[in-house]
């Protein structure tokens, strides 16, 4: 039996319950929007004042949104869901026009700096993406509201529904949710991967459609200019990294993402038996995390990355993936960081983005030694088995086998309490 709120909850009542419930999605992050601002006494809202942090852009800005659902009531019954229809728990609904007023009251109080919305499906697809995009409209149209707008796209829904989401939001997403077809069909029957993609497909387009219109004529409007994500729920199948890590290439390069997330599964109250009993452990989707900046920022190929899982297929948990593959692969070391190209310095452990373009514009000037590749890392004894100075060469440090365990951060022993 559904647990239902009382008949007419009160609007904090409301947001208790679709605040917590929106807490599952990960993407919610703001990285990419063009930042706007409401100088000259018009508009409200901007991108860059500051709040309530709850997301970090890839800039370091922090980034605070009013994230809820605009209803938690489902058609869908996908297993592992709180909400899905089968399941006991509390029940709301905003109106259109509640999440308008929280929004602008949030953000008048310098809570947030905008606003991320997405809902279960209530009714049918087209009706609760009908609704999502009132919500934008009012802001932008009857507000004039100039903050961030995420909003989450039903993939159900017809194509001109979440074309007009674009052109209201700044970024859309739709969640792929599971990284196999095969999960998806045995715990989510309701969705489709194929439909999922299709409606990536088309936001890609038009995307790219609205950009080109934009260096034509000034006027043209603008179509989620802060790009699409999506979301993988990790653990909830028996998909393994490497099986994640490909999916997760794929789904950039077809289809233009900004951002892919990563959702360790938690489980839930009165589960469905295909589930796991235990959640996986949250380093996991940290590890994926690790491995998603490794293709996108530091050259990995996406094979190269899934060659650092274990047999499992998995990527180990007690070093990072970078870590892992210089270990597996240690004839591409040491590296000479006083001659070594920006490709091959971006492969060393421990050197970050940052810390190689520094070594690179000092280079220019004079040679560097150890001491000052130190000084641009965390930790220098993670660095020294794979790279060479002017006056530090490895030597058999390199291949030694017991290097793992020098390298590895040491990992604290939790102390019991009784």
């Amino acid at each position: 039996m559904v647990h239902y709120a009382p008949s007419k909850p009160t609007l904090r009542q409301k947001l208790e319950i679709l605040a917590d419930a929106a807490k599952y999605d990960a993407s919610c992050a703001s990285s990419g929007t063009a930042k706007k601002n409401s100088l000259g006494g018009k508009g409200i809202g901007s991108t860059e004042g500051m709040g309530i942090c709850h997301a970090y852009a890839p800039d370091g800005r922090c980034i605070s949104l009013l994230k809820i659902l605009l209803t938690n009531h489902c058609i869908f019954d996908c297993h592992y869901c709180i909400n899905r229809k089968s399941s006991n728990v509390a029940r709301a609904r905003f109106t259109p026009q509640e999440v308008v007023d929280l929004t602008l009251n949030f953000y008048r109080r310098n809570y947030i700096e905008g606003l991320f919305l997405s809902s279960g499906i209530v009714k049918s697809a087209n009706h609760t993406m009908e609704q999502l995009v009132e919500v934008a409209r009012i802001l932008r149209e009857e507000h004039d509201f100039r903050g961030y707008i995420h909003l989450k796209t039903i993939p159900e829904a017809d194509a001109e529904i979440i074309h007009q989401a674009g052109l209201y939001a700044d970024r859309v997403s739709i969640n792929v949710e599971l990284p196999t077809d095969t999960g998806l069909t045995r715990l989510a029957p309701d969705k489709n991967a194929r439909q999922i993609e299709g409606a990536l497909a088309r936001t890609k387009d038009r995307i790219l459609t609205a950009k080109d219109e934009r260096k034509r004529f000034r006027h043209a409007p603008r179509f989620a200019p802060a790009g699409q994500s999506t979301q993988m729920i990790v653990g909830a199948d028996d998909a393994n990294d490497a099986a994640i890590i490909g999916k997760a290439s794929t789904l950039y390069s077809a289809f233009g993402l900004r951002r892919v997330y990563y959702s360790a599964f938690s489980p839930i109250p009165d589960a469905s038996a295909v589930l796991p009993l235990k959640r996986p452990p949250l380093l996991r989707e940290h590890r994926l995390y690790q491995s998603d900046w490794l293709m996108r920022f530091y050259g990995f190929a996406p094979q190269e990355v899934a060659d650092a899982a274990e047999a499992d297929g998995n990527l180990p948990l007690d070093i990072d993936p970078k870590l892992a593959w210089a270990l597996k692969f240690r004839a591409s070391f040491p590296v000479d960081v006083n001659r070594a190209p920006r490709e091959l310095l971006l492969r060393v452990p421990g050197l970050g983005t940052r810390a190689v373009a520094r070594i690179l514009a000092v280079r220019r000037h004079r040679r560097l030694r150890l001491d000052d590749v130190a000084r641009l890392t965390a930790s220098v004894a993670k660095v020294r088995p794979f790279i060479c100075t002017i006056d530090w060469r490895p030597t058999l440090l390199t291949d030694r086998a017991d290097l793992r365990g020098l390298v590895a951060p040491k990992r604290e022993q939790q102390l019991e309490l009784f």
